[in-house]
Formats: C-alpha cells, structure tokens, sequence
C-alpha cells in the first residue's frame, strides 16, 4: 500500500514502481538506496527505474518559481530545468534532506509537518544550487500556471480552467489564435508532449489534490475533472497513479 502526504506546494509518496509514472506539470524526485533521479515537468519517465518501492517527491512549478524568484536567480524570460534528469545521481546533502523528510513522515513527532515544510524548502535550495539550470528563453514568462511560452499562456491557462469538460484540440487552438496545425507542432515542441496529453496530466494532478483534501464522492471527482462515468476515471487514474482512486485516498494523509 502506498503512502501519501500531500501539502499545497509539494506531495510525498512511497509505491512500487509497478505503473510507469505519467508526464506531470511538477518537478519530480525519485528517490531509493540506488540514488536519486530527477524528471522535468511533461517529461516521460523513460528511464529504467528500480521495480521495488521507492520514494517519489513532487514539487509545485509555483513552489520551485517562487523560491527562485525570492533568491533572486529567476529573471523575466527564463525557466527552470532539471541539468541531468532521469539519470541516477549521488549527493550526500539531498539525501540527507530526503532521508530526514521521510523520517518526519513515518514517525510523526510533534512539529513534524512543520519540519517536513522547513526540508522541503533546504531542499528547494540545494536544487537550486546544485541541480537546475536557467535557461534564458525570449518567449517564455511566469504566469499563474507557471512558467509558460507567452505563445501558448492563452491556451495552458484555457486547459486549467476547462479541464472539468471535454475540449477538442480545434478548441483549445483557438485560444492561442493558432490553427490546429500550428498550435499542436507548437505546443509539442516547448512543452513536450500534446496537448491531450497535457490535459490529462492536469486533471490526474486535480484529481488528486480532490481525493487527499475533500470528502467528495469519488464519481463527483471523475466529473470535476472531466470523466463523466467512474470506471472510466478509475481506469485513467490508476494508469497515470498505480492505485484505483479509492485506494489513493485511503493511503493519503488528511491535514
């Protein structure tokens, strides 16, 4: 059974490695005794990766924009990138941090999710140390959904807000001003995967902040973010998650 803790910037999780991991908006850490492996926002885990259980740390694109803005090495015009991702990597003072973090979650001494906040922010630093790179880009800029190519803001925001109700790609075109050719050549070459593939991803991460923090009923979740029958939703989410939804919220930590 996996174990879940989900926080507004972050979300820890231990599973088996029995489902691939699907491309999300977040940043994410994989992390077992075999070492550390990053993965960028939308990318594919292509990687081979341990079949035993690991740890696996996702952090908010917010989070991460807003750490490097406060520090002071994020300017207009550039984004965030994981230098070496989906590479096994050793460093001492992240695993450490990632060691004392899941020691917070398991024991749960009084103060630990407050200590559990204060690692996740050394560790945002030391990534930003370490481990991500800027990368100037012209057309790229912040937005409320992230760092975005203004080409495409109109459109990434449209699919956030519109997520709940199926879109067609000829829709979501349209709000970038863009043909559906040109739109989804576009978008699959700044974000890295298609549109649909986006959204989905988009309604996976909602769906699972639903589950972890309300009571909602599980067929009212699917509809929220666009599945109209629950053994359509149950089937994606555990595709995209490793357990059918039920099972995601029993392992989930409430607040």
């Amino acid at each position: 059974m996996a174990s879940l803790f989900i926080e507004k910037n972050y979300l820890l999780e231990r599973r088996a490695m029995t489902h691939p991991l699907a491309p999300t908006t977040e940043y994410l850490l994989i992390f077992s005794p075999a070492g550390i492996v990053f993965v960028n926002p939308n990318q594919a885990v292509e990687a081979e990766l341990p079949r035993d259980e690991v740890w696996v740390l996702r952090l908010g694109a917010e989070y991460l924009l807003e750490v490097a803005t406060r520090l002071g090495v994020l300017r207009a015009g550039s984004h965030l990138r994981f230098r070496r991702p989906l590479e096994g990597l050793d460093d001492a003072q992240l695993a450490a941090l990632l060691e004392g973090l899941t020691e917070e979650f398991e024991k749960r001494a009084m103060g630990w999710r407050e200590m559990m906040r204060a690692l996740v922010e050394q560790m945002a630093v030391n990534l930003l140390r370490a481990h991500l790179v800027v990368e100037r880009a012209d057309e790229m800029e912040l937005s409320r959904v992230g760092i975005v190519d203004r080409r495409l803001r109109r459109a990434i925001e449209f699919i956030h807000d519109n997520c709940g109700r199926e879109l067609s790609l000829a829709e979501i075109a349209a709000a970038a001003y863009l043909s559906e050719f040109h739109f989804a050549r576009l978008f699959k070459k700044i974000v890295g995967t298609t549109p649909h593939h986006y959204l989905a991803a988009v309604r996976i991460e909602k769906a699972r902040r639903l589950l972890a923090s309300t009571d909602l009923p599980i067929s009212e979740i699917g509809a929220r973010v666009g599945y109209g029958g629950q053994s359509h939703f149950t089937k994606v989410f555990r595709e995209a998650t490793g357990l059918p939804p039920r099972a995601f919220r029993d392992a989930a930590e409430a607040k």
